[in-house]
């Protein structure tokens, strides 16, 4: 029998991935000690950030999921994106003879 894959449930916690595959976590350094810091930067520590894509693909992989690419849902929109401008150019061209 082969193994079976099981992904890792503490990454599934800790991160969270978008429809398009961009993965999304929480700041450190905000449990305490906020004293130190400005309120502009604990303000800015409370949103979610998104991680660089070298990183992504390995939480990714950890968590289970394969085929979630945010550069090729990126390509596959421009190109949807400029099909449908070509079909819409169409007929104002033919049209205009």
């Amino acid at each position: 029998m082969g193994y079976k894959y099981k992904p890792n449930k503490s990454m599934k916690k800790r991160f969270r991935v978008s429809a398009t595959g961009k993965v999304k976590h929480n700041h450190s350094y905000t449990s305490h000690l906020r004293s130190s810091r400005s309120s502009k930067r604990t303000r800015k520590l409370r949103r979610a950030s998104v991680m660089s894509e070298t990183h992504a693909i390995t939480i990714r992989k950890w968590m289970g999921l394969k085929g979630v690419r945010p550069a090729q849902v990126a390509a596959r929109r421009a190109l949807r994106a400029a099909a449908v401008r070509k079909a819409a150019a169409a007929p104002a061209a033919a049209a205009a003879k």
